[in-house]
């Protein structure tokens, strides 16, 4: 991979995060009611996203940040699969612009995320593209399944890491 898309990986990540830290709490307590009347079956997550403050969630977002940041380090010292493994975060970070897109359909509206989501569609496709170059389809394919599930995964932890300091 270039410098560039390793280096702006991180970047990319706080831009993103940024705008669901600024309006995620709010929001969430704004359309709530709303969300779970339209979709009954996604009223566990809404309460659990509406229970998160802003601070929770800043914290949620932090602990991610770090392993990001972490994993980039990791290329730059050419660790074993270092770059398998930024490549899955990758992936994961592009298919959850998508998941905020389908999100905004859904809704018919604003969701937090949409905005730079939208934005940064170029910058995954690019990205994505460039990954293409190094890496088979199939390799490709695994790669962000197992980066999808590792993120899954985290957001769980990171969650209840965001509510452990602020309760």
């Amino acid at each position: 991979m270039e410098l560039f898309w390793i280096i702006s990986f991180p970047l990319a990540f706080i831009v993103h995060d940024g705008e669901e830290i600024l309006v995620q709490h709010q929001w969430m307590l704004a359309h709530k009611d709303c969300i779970i009347q339209k979709f009954p079956r996604a009223t566990r997550i809404i309460v659990h996203l509406s229970s998160l403050s802003t601070k929770a969630f800043a914290i949620a977002v932090l602990e991610e940040l770090i392993l990001l940041l972490l994993a980039t380090a990791y290329v730059f010292i050419g660790g074993a699969y270092a770059t398998e493994i930024w490549i899955a975060l990758f992936m994961a970070f592009s298919v959850h612009f998508v998941v905020h897109i389908v999100q905004g359909f859904l809704i018919r509206g604003y969701v937090p995320g949409l905005i730079t989501s939208i934005l940064m569609l170029p910058y995954a496709y690019f990205g994505i593209s460039k990954i293409c170059e190094d890496v088979s389809g199939s390799k490709l394919m695994l790669l962000s399944v197992l980066g999808k599930i590792a993120m899954m995964v985290n957001l769980r932890f990171a969650h209840w890491v965001g509510k452990k300091f602020t309760h």
